[in-house]
């Protein structure tokens, strides 16, 4: 190796050390900051399933006072059919594919069902309560929680001993 190519090779290594250095810099500051707005993104749909939870605990109050009947809650097939659950409470939808039982505990009713399953029945799984009914999904129905509630007991919010907000 020639001395100017030693001298090359010598002006290149501290620059390219350099270079990884800021890389591995560039790099975990965008971690830390992909981290951050995780945190924030989870922390605002937590606070959004905490205020939907209180506004089914609302409508949970007045649905009992003014006797609203719970009817059993049934899963229903992707390809058609349905299964029974041990549920009973109040579907959201008019295609019935989502509920609440009379705890307050949110429901998505379809899936995809096994002769065994429709024969036996099934017992869904409980999802946080969202303020929007079917917001993300492919069919473009999206139903505000308050709408939906409104339709099972028309004017509750009126009759509900607070205010939503």
């Amino acid at each position: 190796m020639t001395a100017d190519g030693a001298a090359r090779l010598g002006d290149e290594s501290p620059s390219t050390a350099g270079s990884d250095s800021a890389d591995s810099d560039w790099a975990a500051s965008r971690r830390r900051a992909a981290a951050q707005r995780a945190r924030m993104l989870q922390a605002r749909q937590d606070a959004e399933h905490a205020r939907a939870a209180r506004i089914v605990d609302l409508f949970l109050g007045v649905a009992r006072d003014e006797g609203l009947e719970p009817v059993p809650l049934r899963v229903r097939g992707y390809c058609g059919g349905s299964a029974r659950t041990p549920l009973r409470g109040w579907y959201l939808r008019a295609d019935e594919t989502v509920g609440i039982d009379t705890e307050g505990r949110f429901y998505v009713l379809s899936t995809p069902l096994s002769l065994p399953q429709r024969l036996r029945g099934v017992r869904p799984q409980d999802q946080p309560v969202p303020m929007t009914i079917g917001e993300g999904g492919r069919d473009g129905d999206i139903v505000p929680l308050r709408f939906a509630l409104d339709r099972l007991l028309p004017g509750w919010e009126e009759r509900s001993p607070e205010p939503l907000v």
